[in-house]
């Protein structure tokens, strides 16, 4: 019998444990525990001990507020503050946020995990929790600074191993926010998705694995190339069956490679992510309100540059984009989908990203995605 490779195995047995766990514990055993003290082991390994119930919660990723979404009928109404970081909800999605909820205009503004961590903000918006992301946020003194003013603190992760920790860090959220049962709906939904695709990928050898060269936010800059190293978005492409070329380079879990070494090693498929953030710039957009016409445009432009036009996944006509809005978050199962049918096109014939994005859009979302969120190079 075939071994399956360690990524997949780590990821069935995190799964498994996960959905044990979720069915452990009997309703009435979780309604009689709901007044008493919590304990959170966040993704930092601390524990957290927290008086229910919470009620005001701030966030340093704008992120964060599209996985409450998923799993609370109200998410605004439990944030005390958040970064206001539209370019990563996509402005679109954060418009849809504002006609739904029109308080969140009014919600308090603090830093994001992009920029150093502001202690003054979160203690000045008064949550009783404040959650933030495991990859940067707070240092250990700014931590006992904020528990001393009387907020825990508790560390999630979306974007540095999202395979090990998106589960646990929605689970979080829904403790947080006394939305547990969607939350491991959700986790339940995404769990059987992901199976198909883990098992149909274990029976590859290495040399039925596509190399593949990710670009993230292509044109930002004039420079070349943004890419996940080890962890992010590299998960995603080793999990569906590639061959991050940023891995073999990238110690960490995003950095820049040389456009030489993207030359030298001429992948299989390339994949530009981009989005609305772009536009100003010149680089790759997607996401609603642009046609398939200006798509196409940009799509050509960064398919075009010196160095990327040359490229063997650019004249054989596997070249993607995708909207880099959909990356990072609990949705991202749409985007391991379309990852999936672009490396193996003949292994998921049957799978469909557009029809799991509605499913989610009708059973979990409370603002749902509408729009071209990614596309092929057309000739």
């Amino acid at each position: 019998m075939r071994s399956l490779p360690s990524s997949f195995t780590r990821y069935h047995l995190l799964g498994a444990v996960a959905l044990l766990l979720a069915f452990a514990l009997p309703a009435h055993a979780q309604n009689e525990n709901q007044n008493q003290p919590a304990q959170i082991v966040d993704l930092r390994g601390r524990t957290v001990v927290l008086d229910r119930p919470v009620e005001r919660i701030a966030i340093d990723d704008g992120r964060f507020l599209v996985a409450l979404s998923l799993i609370h009928e109200h998410p605004v109404d439990v944030l005390a503050a958040w970064p206001q970081d539209i370019n990563r909800v996509g402005e679109h999605t954060h418009a849809q946020l504002l006609e739904k909820y029109p308080q969140l205009a009014q919600v308090p503004r603090i830093p994001s995990s992009a920029q150093p961590f502001n202690v003054e903000a979160v203690l000045s918006a008064a949550p009783d929790v404040a959650v933030v992301s495991a990859g940067s946020g707070p240092t250990d003194a700014q931590v006992a600074q904020l528990e001393s003013g009387g907020i825990k603190v508790v560390f999630i992760d979306f974007f540095t191993s999202p395979f090990e920790n998106l589960e646990p860090s929605l689970r979080i959220l829904g403790e947080l926010t006394g939305a547990q049962a969607k939350a491991e709906e959700f986790i339940a939904f995404r769990h059987e998705h992901m199976q198909r695709i883990a098992e149909r990928v274990s029976a590859l050898t290495p040399e039925q694995r596509p190399t593949v060269f990710l670009e993230a936010h292509a044109g930002m800059s004039s420079d070349c190339c943004n890419s996940p190293g080890r962890g992010n978005i590299g998960d995603y492409i080793e999990f569906v069956g590639g061959r991050n070329i940023g891995a073999d380079a990238i110690n960490q879990a995003f950095g820049r490679l040389s456009l030489e070494y993207v030359m030298s090693r001429d992948p299989d498929i390339y994949i530009a992510t981009g989005g609305p953030h772009l536009e100003r710039a010149g680089g790759l957009v997607l996401g609603p309100g642009y046609t398939d016409r200006q798509i196409q445009d940009s799509m050509h432009k960064i398919a075009g540059r010196t160095g990327i036009a040359f490229l063997s996944a650019v004249s054989s006509g596997r070249t993607y984009g995708y909207s880099h809005q959909l990356i990072n978050s609990p949705v991202d199962i749409v985007v391991i989908e379309v990852f999936a049918k672009w490396m193996h096109p003949e292994l998921f014939q049957d799978v469909d990203p557009q029809q799991t994005l509605q499913e989610l859009n009708e059973r979990f979302l409370q603002v749902p995605y509408s729009g071209t969120f990614w596309a092929k190079l057309e000739k």
